[in-house]
C-alpha cells in the first residue's frame, strides 16, 4: 500500500499503530519522537528499527506521515518538516480536533502534499508507548475528514489504511467532527474533571472513604479524568467555542435538575432519569460498547 510510513510521536495512538504495520500495509516504517524515554521504550520492546535523529530525515521520501503528537506541536512539526515532504505525500493526523489544525496546514500553503486529516476514536486513559495495544483500532470508528479540494484516490487510500488496522471509516467535514466531537468526548472529560475535582476537595475528614467507595460510581470517572492533561489542555483551547456552547447547554440542565430537587419535584426526576435509559441500550446495539464493559482495563 505504502513505500515508507514516517510516525511523529509515539505515545499511545503512535505506538499502537505501529504494532499493527506489517509489510502489505508498507514496506517500511519510520518514527520519530523527542523524547528519550519514549525511544528508548521503543528500543526496548523492538517496536521499530528505523528511528530517526531529526522530523526531517523521519518524513523524507514517505508516502505516509502520520502526526501522532499534541495538537500544540503541530506547528513546530510542520516548520522543521515542510521542505522535507515527499512530493504527493499523504500527511494526516490522530489528533481530536480539527478546525484549529486546518487553520495551520492552510497557512503553511504545502501545495505538494496531500494533507488529509484523520481522527481515531480509540484512545484510553492511558499514555505513553507502553500502553499501546495491537487491537486498539479494530471495530473503532475512525473519522477522516476531507477538505474541499482532497484528492479522491487519496482519500480512499487513507481510509483503506484505517481499514487494515481494524477501524470503520467514516467521512465527515471539519465542523461537524469537531462539533459531534465536543458532545461526545469533550464533554465527559470536562464532567469527569470536575465531578473528581469535587469529591476530592468536598472534605479531606471523608478522602480516604471517598477512595474506598468509589465503585459506586466515581470510579469509573476517576479513570476518564486520568487522561494525558497536556491532550486534553490542547483539545478545551482548540475546540473552545463548541465546548463553551456545550457547557453552557449542560449547565442549563443541571439547573433545572437542582429545582427539581429543591422542588422534590419526582414527576420531573423521574421523566429526567427515563429520558436518558434508553441512550445506554442504543450504544450497545450500535456496537460502541458491551453490557459488561471492561472501560479500558484489559490489555491485549
Amino acid at each position: 500500500m505504502f513505500e515508507k510510513i514516517a510516525i511523529i510521536g509515539c505515545g499511545l495512538i503512535g505506538s499502537s499503530i505501529l504494532r499493527n504495520i506489517n509489510n502489505k500495509i508498507s514496506k517500511s516504517v519510520t518514527v520519530f519522537d523527542k523524547s528519550k524515554d519514549v525511544i528508548e521504550i521503543i528500543k526496548k520492546e523492538n517496536l521499530c528499527r528505523d528511528l530517526s535523529k531529526d522530523i526531517q530525515s523521519a518524513v523524507k521520501d514517505a508516502d505516509l506521515v502520520i502526526f501522532a503528537v499534541p495538537l500544540s506541536a503541530y506547528k513546530e512539526v510542520l516548520l522543521s518538516a515542510r521542505d522535507s515532504f515527499k512530493k504527493d505525500a499523504i500527511i494526516t493526523d490522530t489528533g481530536s480536533v480539527k478546525k484549529e489544525v486546518n487553520k495551520i496546514f492552510e497557512n503553511f500553503n504545502l501545495n505538494n502534499v496531500n494533507w488529509i486529516a484523520s481522527h481515531p476514536i480509540a484512545g484510553t486513559e492511558e499514555s505513553g508507548p507502553s500502553a499501546g495495544l495491537k487491537n486498539l483500532f479494530k471495530n473503532r470508528w475512525t473519522i477522516i475528514c476531507k477538505g474541499k479540494n482532497s484528492n479522491t484516490d487519496k482519500v480512499e487510500k487513507l481510509k483503506k489504511f484505517w481499514e487494515f488496522l481494524g477501524s470503520k471509516v467514516k467521512l465527515m467535514t471539519i465542523e461537524d467532527h469537531d462539533h459531534i466531537l465536543a458532545l461526545t468526548s469533550h464533554l465527559p472529560h470536562a464532567v469527569a474533571y470536575n465531578i473528581v475535582k469535587t469529591a476530592i476537595s468536598a472534605d479531606e475528614k471523608f478522602k480516604d472513604e471517598i477512595i474506598k467507595y468509589s465503585a459506586g460510581g466515581l470510579r469509573d470517572f476517576t479513570r476518564i479524568a486520568s487522561s494525558d492533561p497536556l491532550m486534553w489542555r490542547d483539545i478545551f483551547i482548540d475546540n473552545s467555542n463548541n465546548i463553551i456552547k456545550i457547557l453552557d447547554e449542560f449547565s442549563e440542565n443541571i439547573n433545572d435538575f437542582k429545582k427539581a430537587i429543591i422542588e422534590k419535584n419526582s414527576e420531573k426526576l423521574l421523566k429526567i432519569f427515563a429520558s436518558t435509559k434508553n441512550v445506554r441500550k442504543e450504544i450497545i446495539k450500535a456496537g460502541q460498547d458491551v453490557k459488561s464493559p471492561d472501560f479500558g482495563r484489559k490489555k491485549d
